[in-house]
């Protein structure tokens, strides 16, 4: 698995914030291309598992445009919703989204950094990343910090694509994330570098066995797994012990 130094993990943060600052006209168009709009079956049957209450409080990490962080906020009903990501594009695409369906009041946005969180311990009853922890310069220090500011007993969830293990279907996968995914990002996007990034990133990220042992190193407790189509995108979950006060 590999490690930054830090500055490599400062000039890998400078350029994952050009690159959605680039991005963020097309980023839903094209997340719904790339995984062929499974994305957002994957994310209902998260947030099934997670079983949000009303009132409770969340908070979405690399939150983008705002997606997950909406049906955070419909989920919880009454309850407050923080999204946070470093591109002020991606948070602008995501605050229309938000305006137009009249959660402006539920959910604040905010413009920072997901390895150093500006919120207290112990906030949050939930703390999501979807499609964000590969583009961090550390891994393990944005797990940490969402454990921090969960609450004991809440949860911290993370939904990632990640890599298939068996062949025919693995070189496949190579082949669409390294070839026909930066061409689909310059046909649809007209950037075709930025989505040569992307699917580099998704080279040197954990599979799903090694991101739970991440989730386990971090402090978490009954962390759960789920694979989703072969093991193109995972989900993990992982519950704050009760002693974390």
């Amino acid at each position: 698995m590999k490690t930054h130094s830090p500055k490599e993990g400062k000039a890998k943060e400078q350029h994952v914030h050009a690159v959605f600052e680039n991005i963020a006209p097309k980023y839903d168009v094209m997340n719904d291309i790339i995984s062929f709009r499974r994305h957002i079956a994957w994310r209902a049957y998260t947030m099934k598992k997670m079983n949000v209450q009303r009132g409770q409080k969340a908070l979405d990490l690399c939150c983008g445009t705002c997606d997950w962080t909406i049906q955070l906020a419909q989920a919880t009903e009454t309850g407050a919703v923080y999204g946070l990501d470093f591109s002020a594009n991606m948070l602008a695409h995501g605050k229309t989204k938000v305006d137009k369906l009249g959660l402006d009041k539920q959910i604040t946005l905010v413009q920072g950094n997901a390895m150093e969180l500006p919120f207290e311990d112990n906030t949050f009853d939930y703390v999501t990343i979807g499609f964000g922890l590969r583009n961090v310069p550390d891994y393990m220090q944005v797990i940490r910090e969402m454990r921090r500011v969960v609450k004991p007993g809440g949860k911290v969830v993370c939904l990632e694509t990640s890599k298939p293990s068996t062949q025919p279907f693995k070189g496949i996968y190579n082949f669409y994330f390294q070839k026909l995914m930066p061409m689909m990002g310059k046909m649809v996007a007209k950037r075709y570098e930025q989505y040569q990034w992307l699917s580099e990133s998704q080279a040197s990220f954990p599979d799903h066995i090694q991101l739970a042992r991440m989730f386990e190193e971090a402090g978490l407790e009954r962390v759960e797994v789920k694979p989703f189509f072969m093991g193109v995108a995972a989900l993990h979950m992982g519950t704050k012990g009760i002693e974390h006060v």
